[in-house]
This record gives C-alpha cells, sequence and structure tokens, in this order.
C-alpha cells in the first residue's frame, strides 16, 4: 500500500495547487458576479457571500494540501512499518480529503448550503485518521 498512498498523496496535493490557483486566478470574479448582493454574518460581522466561499474555498485547497502531503507520510511509514493503523490513517485522509474538501468545493461552486452540513464528516474522517496515525506511531516495532 505504500506507494498507492504516496501516489493518491501527490495526486491530491497536485490537484490542491490547481484549485488554490483556481481560487487565486479569477474565482473571486466569479464569485462576486454569481453572488453579487448577498451577505453572511461571520463573527459578528456582516460580510459579502462572495468573500466568505472565497475563503471557504480556500480553505478546501490548504485541508486537500495538508492531507495530501500526510498521504505522503502514511505511505513513507507503511513502507518502514506497515500497520493496520497507518492505512486506516491513511483511508482517512483520503475519505477526509474527499468529504471535506469536496463538499466546500460544491458548496461554494454551487451556492447549495446543504453541502455545509456534509463537510464537518469529513472534518471527523480527519481526526480519526491523526488518532490512528498516532497509534501507529506508538505501536511497538515487530521483530523478524
Amino acid at each position: 500500500m505504500s506507494n498507492i498512498w504516496m501516489c493518491i498523496g501527490a495526486i491530491l496535493a497536485g490537484t490542491a495547487v490547481m484549485t488554490g490557483a483556481f481560487a487565486a486566478h479569477g474565482l473571486d470574479t466569479q464569485f462576486v458576479e454569481q453572488y453579487a448582493g448577498k451577505t453572511k454574518m461571520v463573527a459578528g460581522r456582516e460580510i459579502p457571500l462572495a468573500e466568505k466561499y472565497l475563503r471557504d474555498f480556500k480553505t478546501a485547497a490548504e485541508y486537500q494540501m495538508y492531507h495530501g502531503l500526510a498521504l505522503l507520510a502514511v505511505g513513507l511509514w507503511c513502507e518502514r512499518r506497515p500497520s493496520r493503523a497507518a492505512n486506516v490513517a491513511g483511508w482517512c485522509f483520503l475519505l477526509g480529503s474527499i468529504v471535506f474538501s469536496g463538499s466546500l468545493y460544491i458548496l461554494t461552486l454551487t451556492g447549495v448550503t446543504k453541502w455545509g452540513a456534509v463537510t464537518p464528516i469529513g472534518g471527523v474522517f480527519f481526526l480519526i485518521g491523526w488518532a490512528s496515525l498516532a497509534v501507529a506511531a506508538m505501536a511497538k516495532k515487530k521483530e523478524g
């Protein structure tokens, strides 16, 4: 599985760069047009929805990058000390990226706010992944 995790991690990181570039070069204009005149209360102040969604889109790309890099680490870990816990971490990082980042991409691009209810499920996958990686790190190396 080590090569698979490293390949998936590289793909996630590469597509995170693409989505980040997309956000930085043109998505702001699209969002200003798409969400013209709409606002949302955030931290006690009203902000343009275009601004909020651009930040949310960038957050999705950041978390995708973090977990793409984490999958590279899982792949390297599995080369040296394969374990069920490390593979659980890999699956959780992948599923978390799909659910967390994917739901934010869909929500911001479509304006369908129901996707916001899905996003925390991705966050739970991330947390389980990090806990699983900690378990893998604490496990004693098998001799032989």
